[in-house]
């Protein structure tokens, strides 16, 4: 059998250099699981070895070392511009009292099996868990005790998941059972942790059905979730509950961070605007305007980057907002939005159509003919922000115009050209400003 393991030129000089100053050392983790899944060359590459930390960074003294978790024994040295994470055996423990004897010690304390794999290019691949088989299977399972494993760091339950979701696997048994059992340890995990690895989570091919699953540990760690499980929307356009809903529309659209976190939120504040009309049909009157609030406050708690939340709760405030398939309207997106937000959102309309019932896939063709639009104007490289006018600020200037009363002008001219009302040439736009009045008063002129 071929050997599945190909290392970049930098990581067999680190385990060399780690030997040669007297050593143990083994690619462990991540690196080790995806080579054997055939999946390359990854971006992360992990090594153990028996060196403390000081000793580490004596080893490549020549090299930039960074003390990324220095207390937990984990530098990162930059070999040709590649980065390696270098960490001393560990036994699960804070600190140097966490700090293991042995490479079999520290791969016993690991997370899941397929994690606790160790390769070494002349000693081979190191299973002592069964790691590669449950690869095999597809299945997910602790390194011995489930309910220790995931006291030692309770962010290990979203990472199950996440690599449930990713890999398309299976969680053991006793794996899940203790997942479910200890989800309350969520509680005390750091707020960004838990949003990197949600990320991940919902970008996985399936998430869906994870979370299903374990829509109990999602609510902990994102108790707002929790009102949308088995919510009844008595509604002919949806033929599901909330959650459900929800859970469709987040595999409808595609696995991008921002369109997955816009479909998980989208709906989330239904349950507290819903009411029912004389004929028993449930409504949700300004549910977007409340999820929006909702996701914001909750991936502000998470830590997320502003310019993801700000994109993602201006999705969901804008997913029930009819698109009309015509230049202007998606015009007005585009300057609103830009040609990716614009396009984020017709996906999220996508989706939400194919989450609900039957009644509503006429949708599709309207949402379909928008992205042509769309396609359209962009080829034609229509005007829909102030930088695509034919006219710029050294021609109102030139006309006398200064300071704010520029910014001004060139606004009244995108607007007017959005609208329709002037073609976006340059003679069309002065003559149009020049006679505005509010520009250029008559006794100016």
């Amino acid at each position: 059998m071929a050997n599945p393991f190909h290392l970049p030129p930098q990581v067999n000089t680190a385990l060399s250099l780690l030997e040669a100053a007297g050593f143990e050392a083994f690619l462990v983790g991540g690196a080790v699981r995806d080579q054997l899944l055939g999946l390359g060359a990854g971006k992360d590459w992990d090594i153990a070895t028996s060196a403390r930390p000081w000793e580490i960074a004596n080893v490549f003294v020549s090299s930039r070392v960074i003390r990324t978790g220095w207390k937990h024994g984990t530098v990162t040295v930059l070999l040709d511009g590649m980065p390696l994470e270098i960490t001393t055996y560990r036994t699960g423990g804070p600190g140097p009292a966490g700090f293991a004897g042995s490479l079999e010690e520290d791969l016993a304390h690991r997370d899941f099996t397929i994690n606790a794999m160790a390769y070494h290019p002349r000693t081979g691949l190191v299973d002592l868990y069964g790691g590669q088989e449950d690869l095999v299977c597809g299945m997910v399972r602790c390194v011995g005790n489930p309910d220790q494993r995931f006291q030692e760091d309770g962010l290990r339950l979203l990472r199950g998941l996440r690599f449930a979701a990713i890999f398309r696997m299976q969680l053991a048994p006793d794996t899940a059972m203790a997942i479910h059992r200890n989800r309350a340890l969520l509680q005390a995990v750091a707020p960004e942790r838990i949003h990197s690895e949600w990320t991940r989570l919902l970008c996985g091919p399936d998430a869906e059905h994870v979370l299903r699953i374990f829509a109990d540990v999602a609510a902990v760690s994102i108790p707002e979730l929790a009102p949308m499980f088995g919510f009844e929307q008595h509604n002919p356009h949806h033929d599901k509950d909330i959650w459900e809903h929800t859970l469709a529309v987040l595999s409808a659209v595609p696995p991008d961070p921002v369109l997955r976190w816009a479909a998980l939120f989208h709906d989330i504040g239904k349950p507290q605007c819903f009411s029912c009309s004389e004929d028993g049909t449930g409504h949700f009157y300004g549910h977007g305007t409340l999820s929006a609030q909702l996701a914001d406050a909750i991936l502000t708690r998470l830590r997320c980057d502003t310019a993801s939340r700000t994109r993602i709760v201006t999705l969901v405030r804008r997913h029930d907002t009819p698109i009309l398939p015509e230049p202007k309207p998606v015009c007005r997106l585009l300057n609103q939005l830009g040609p990716e937000g614009v396009r984020q959102l017709i996906e999220l309309h996508k989706a939400d159509t194919i989450g609900q019932s039957i009644l509503c896939r006429d949708r599709l063709e309207q949402y379909r003919q928008a992205e042509a639009v769309l396609d359209e104007l962009l080829r034609k490289k229509a005007c829909f922000s102030r930088k695509d006018l034919a006219i710029h600020g050294k021609d109102l200037t030139a006309l006398g115009l200064h300071g704010k009363a520029v910014g001004t002008a060139l606004q009244t001219c995108l607007e007017a050209v959005l609208d329709g009302r002037v073609s976006n040439e340059r003679n069309a736009l002065l003559a149009f400003l020049l006679s505005d009045p509010l520009h250029f008063p008559p006794s100016s002129i």
